[in-house]
């Protein structure tokens, strides 16, 4: 049996409050993070995904007590990202709530750590967070980056993802950098690209604008559709696109 298309929402933390901005500039804030949360939950959402966009730039580990007080209000599954660099930090956010784990600069900086926590946790426990920028200086177009989009690591992002799929990992969550908070609809060509060279389940985030927008991921080979704009100022809600993708024949959850 084919599974369902997820629908995610994604709160982007900045010093304890969601943020957003276009391309990772000029933020603004949204509102608090568990509110927000127990929002989402009651909307229908089908999963959350919780991403300490500082924790890196600021060379700090997640705040625990916001990641614990949003695992208390929501009962769906809660993905966790930003500062995770050892296996303490993974136990430590699974302890406080969260089911899984994202992980960015750490992997790409010792991708031996995917392994150790594939094995000591699951591999189910991983999503690799891949920030993904067009390039003319890689083989495949598409580079690799770090810090929110701020550093370029001149990786080529499909060796990338090729070989961290190696060591053990659950899922990818495809953020493109081009077309964060743009509206402008999520990159076809980079998440079909990407289902090509793997079989693991895809995220698509960055660029969400419209209804349709949503349907034309999935078709490209996504799994699962993040979004966080529209649905922070309502200019979309979830019900609205699960609807549009059972139109399309896609399974998706009540």
């Amino acid at each position: 049996m084919p599974l369902s298309t997820r629908v995610i929402a994604c709160l982007d933390v900045d010093a304890g409050r969601v943020v957003k901005g276009v391309n990772f500039e000029n933020l603004r804030d949204v509102g608090d993070p568990v509110a927000l949360s127990k929002s989402y939950g009651d909307q229908g959402i089908d999963e959350l995904i919780f991403l300490d966009i500082s924790a890196s730039v600021e060379d700090r580990t997640t705040m625990l007590d916001v990641v614990r007080a949003t695992a208390d209000t929501i009962f769906i599954p809660l993905t966790v990202g930003g500062g995770v660099r050892q296996l303490e930090d993974v136990d430590q956010l699974l302890r406080a709530g969260a089911d899984k784990v994202s992980l960015n600069t750490a992997a790409i900086k010792n991708p031996l750590l995917l392994a150790e926590i594939s094995q000591k946790f699951g591999a189910q426990v991983i999503v690799l967070s891949a920030d993904i920028k067009r390039s003319k200086t890689t083989k495949s177009g598409f580079e690799l980056t770090t810090h929110g989009g701020k550093v370029s690591t001149g990786m080529d992002a499909l060796e990338w993802i090729a070989t961290a799929s190696k060591h053990g990992i659950g899922e990818v969550l495809i953020n493109s950098m081009d077309h964060d908070g743009t509206g402008k609809g999520f990159d076809i060509e980079l998440i079909s690209t990407i289902r090509e060279i793997t079989n693991l389940p895809l995220i698509a985030s960055g660029g969400a604008g419209n209804i349709i927008d949503f349907v034309s991921a999935v078709l490209a080979g996504a799994d699962a559709v993040l979004a966080a704009s529209v649905f922070h100022f309502n200019q979309i809600t979830i019900s609205e696109v699960k609807q549009s993708l059972k139109s399309a024949n896609c399974l998706v959850r009540n």
